[in-house]
């Protein structure tokens, strides 16, 4: 699925004819490997028209969030200070209207992006951790641990996510560690069983048999052969997993199992509910954090199938 990454040989650690610098060290030589791919990478991903939307789309959001202190202010989350009446309609004063207890919804959706986009990546980079560290080692390993490692992965993969995540986060305290604990543990097989099979197709190659041959041990292999070969993987897998996290999130707190003391489009959706917007037709109570769980969740999810066509020519054509 990726490129063979193998080590340098003495020809490629020569100067180039003419160069007046020396042979290069090995650490040079990396990096400018490192340079060149980050440079290929951007060239190949610059084809996808998708892509850049979403890419664009996520700078988007990523500004928000971070300039949300500066824009709104945490008081925006204030019930006693509260600037408008309930349930008042979109206006010019409030373009999003207010909530029941006559919050600015504009500043809550822009403030529930730092809480919802935390969430979203810190859950998948749990997630993919976890995955990566299991499909390395029982693809490394193999035997007796490969084999329970991947009856345990199985087992997990044939659960409903939903429901391990919801006895998590039901029985642990309401918090957004919880969330983000019940998110991460539950939704890396997938990925574990994807790099493990990268993981066996990267083992079985020439260099990996002259690295054991010359001493190398199993810390060296996983880590200097294996894990570059796979971080592409991973690296999609990543991007992909940030919106399904999301989306994971938004359920939970809907659901009246995320921290009450701060905000977020899926708490603001529970809100939503629990105030009648649904049955009292205050459309603009649930549009607005509905349409940005949705724009944020397409727009990982353009980036992540973008990074993996790029990281695997075999996907096809750009879009």
């Amino acid at each position: 699925m990726t490129t063979e990454i193998t080590p340098p040989t003495p020809a490629d650690t020569a100067a180039p004819a003419g160069s007046p610098q020396g042979p290069r060290s090995p650490r040079a030589l990396a990096w400018q490997r490192r340079r060149h791919s980050v440079v290929r990478f951007w060239q190949q991903y610059r084809t996808h028209r998708s892509g850049l939307f979403g890419l664009a789309a996520l700078v988007a959001f990523a500004v928000i969030a971070l300039t949300a202190p500066l824009t709104v202010g945490s008081d925006v989350q204030s019930v006693t200070n509260a600037p408008g009446g309930p349930m008042e309609r979109p206006s010019g004063e409030f373009w999003l209207g207010t909530d029941q207890f006559g919050r600015d919804l504009f500043g809550l959706v822009l403030w529930g992006s730092r809480v919802s986009l935390m969430v979203g990546l810190l859950a998948a980079v749990l997630s993919v951790a976890i995955g990566a560290l299991v499909g390395i080692t029982a693809g490394h390993f193999r035997g007796w641990y490969a084999t329970v490692i991947m009856r345990v992965t199985d087992w997990f993969l044939v659960m409903p996510t939903l429901v391990l995540a919801i006895a998590l986060a039901t029985v642990m305290s309401r918090s957004l560690g919880t969330i983000i604990l019940a998110i991460g543990v539950t939704t890396w097989p997938t990925t574990a069983r994807l790099v493990r099979a990268q993981t066996l197709a990267v083992e079985s190659r020439p260099y990996i048999e002259r690295a054991k041959a010359l001493g190398g041990g199993h810390g060296h292999l996983m880590s200097r052969h294996v894990l570059p070969n796979v971080m592409p993987l991973v690296l999609a897998q990543t991007t992909l997993g940030i919106s399904n996290a999301i989306l994971s999130e938004a359920t939970l707190a809907f659901l009246g199992l995320g921290d009450p003391t701060v905000t977020s489009w899926g708490g603001l959706l529970q809100d939503a509910r629990e105030a009648g917007a649904v049955s009292s037709g205050h459309w603009w109570y649930l549009v607005p954090p509905g349409l940005a769980i949705a724009a944020v969740a397409l727009a990982f999810t353009l980036c992540g199938r973008a990074v993996e066509s790029v990281l695997n020519p075999k996907l096809g054509v750009a879009s």
